[in-house]
């Protein structure tokens, strides 16, 4: 079971009331969520190994070389003298280091490479796993990972932290009409605002999708485009012949990683903290009483 953290700890952060705080008032309701939520996955889905992936650079600077509108919107300022900051709510971005801290006494694995976002530690943690694969994160991008012959899914969501979608291949034909090797091409050409991906001017989810039933994939787009038998419309052609050079590069952008150098870590499910004392400590310093009494109770069972 792989984490998205960062999504994950958003959604607890904004599931959970920000009346839930330290023994010296120090919000801590993404923290709390998140235990919660990590408490209710392995009690229902019984992982062998459990990943915390996270965001060691959320805006890696190779993906906005290639497209410099990548996830631009969401910098709170740019900073000539380091790297550039996502704007996050002022009360959680202190609990983060709890949450690391957290996971790192309990024995969770928590991995963040840098120059990678946690998009591209679970993408290659996926190419490398042996068996199935539960990626849980609020994030669609990692719909392109699914492949119902490996066994790997994704967990989404739906409300709050309690209440997961599962999406399969047959869950993402019904939606969209690709699988999963196709939502990437998809994804791509319809853009993404959230993401700042342009996508091809004129050419949303449903044309995406039917261009690719017909053509199969990016590449078989961009042949029948040369193609003056293809079946595309004028504007069709006329569209994606003026995107070839954000088509050039949006699919390094755009598909997750497969290689990035992991850390040799221990990711079984463990059965016992860590760090007992420092996991003592930090409950009562922070104030996590039952979610983290309740996680340990799982984690011992």
């Amino acid at each position: 079971m792989l984490l998205d953290t960062a999504s994950l700890y958003f959604r607890a952060y904004f599931g959970v009331p920000d009346s839930v705080r330290a023994p010296d008032g120090t919000p801590v309701n993404a923290v709390r969520g998140l235990l919660d939520f990590i408490d209710r996955l392995v009690k229902d889905h019984h992982p062998d190994h459990l990943v915390a992936c996270m965001d060691a650079d959320w805006r890696p600077h190779w993906r906005v070389e290639l497209i410099p509108s990548y996830k631009a919107h969401r910098v709170a300022g740019e900073h000539p003298e380091g790297p550039d900051e996502e704007e996050v709510p002022d009360t959680l971005s202190p609990q983060v280091p709890v949450i690391e801290a957290v996971l790192d006494a309990l024995g969770i694995a928590r991995v963040g490479v840098a120059g990678y976002e946690a998009d591209d530690v679970i993408g290659t943690y996926t190419a490398r796993a042996a068996g199935p694969v539960d990626i849980v994160t609020g994030d669609r991008d990692l719909y392109q990972l699914v492949d119902d012959a490996r066994g790997i899914r994704v967990l989404y969501p739906v409300k709050g932290v309690g209440t997961l979608s599962l999406t399969d291949e047959a869950a993402l034909r019904e939606k969209y009409g690709v699988d999963g090797r196709g939502y990437a091409d998809l994804a791509l050409l319809r853009g993404d605002p959230s993401d700042g991906l342009p996508g091809v001017p004129g050419i949303g989810e449903k044309t995406a999708a039917k261009l690719l039933a017909e053509f199969g994939d990016l590449a078989g787009i961009r042949a029948a485009v040369d193609d003056p038998g293809a079946k595309l419309t004028p504007s069709q052609r006329k569209r994606l012949t003026e995107a070839a050079p954000y088509l050039d590069v949006a699919p390094k952008v755009v598909r997750v990683a497969g290689d990035v150098p992991l850390p040799d870590v221990a990711t079984a499910l463990p059965r016992a903290p860590r760090d007992a004392a420092a996991l003592d400590e930090l409950g009562a310093r922070w104030g996590l009483g039952g979610s983290l009494q309740r996680l340990l109770t799982t984690l011992t069972a």
